[in-house]
């Protein structure tokens, strides 16, 4: 096991122990049904349609992976993932399979499955050029619709530290805070690149995708999600 997963592992173990954690677990859960909800209407998803999960998560924990929660009757879903998710294999005996892959560059074919969904993973590739990438190769193997989710940076608490505000800041101070602060792990892009509406509309300007629209998930009033959904021709 690398240092990053090892790091993973840990720090949502530690989330998961936190008063902000066990304080706002059920909003946490009810934010992932409505993404769901968003998911199941916006991308005229049924049981039968493939599916390819980017950035599956090796954990039993049902709040980690609602997606595979919610299509448990469905056989030609596949999961993608830089982690090895056979642990999830026992619990979810329906997925056709899991890779270990990158999902900047994968190996199917164009237009392999009907929806390309992907759960809070786009902030973690890394550079925007590694974003750009990661948008164009989903839209590049899905059939009819890609469904990314990613937490907006503009929201005034960042859920991957539990700290304020600080994220606003420009993001070479930002990092520096972070690393100052013993946040090593969160102070590199590598591992944490937040997100906002303009970014993802710049992003899907740039590679011309012209057919997509950003829902803006809000909790306490104010935008704490978004949601890409690219529509195919």
């Amino acid at each position: 096991m690398d240092d990053k997963v090892k790091h993973r592992i840990q720090t949502y173990s530690e989330s998961k122990n936190s008063f902000f954690y066990r304080l706002i677990k059920k909003i946490i859960l009810d934010a992932r049904e409505k993404f769901f909800y968003y998911f199941e209407n916006l991308t005229e998803y049924n049981d039968n349609k493939s599916l390819l999960d980017i950035g599956t998560t090796p954990s039993l924990d049902s709040e980690q992976n609602i997606i595979l929660e919610k299509t448990k009757n469905n056989k030609n879903i596949t999961c993608l993932s830089d982690q090895d998710c056979r642990i999830l294999e026992k619990k979810y005996q329906n997925i056709k399979s899991f890779v270990i892959g990158d999902g900047l560059r994968t190996d199917y074919k164009d237009m392999s499955f009907d929806i390309v969904h992907s759960n809070a993973t786009i902030e973690h590739v890394g550079s925007l050029e590694n974003q750009i990438a990661f948008i164009q190769e989903t839209s590049r193997v899905a059939k009819k619709y890609v469904f990314i989710q990613t937490p907006n940076r503009f929201y005034p608490i960042d859920f991957h530290t539990n700290l304020p505000l600080i994220h606003w800041l420009p993001k070479k101070i930002h990092r520096k805070i972070l690393k100052f602060i013993g946040l090593s792990f969160y102070s590199l892009e590598e591992n944490l690149n937040l997100l906002s509406e303009k970014n993802l509309i710049d992003i899907c300007t740039k590679l011309k995708l012209k057919n997509f629209k950003i829902i803006k998930h809000k909790l306490f009033f104010m935008t704490s999600n978004l949601i890409l959904i690219i529509k195919k021709p």
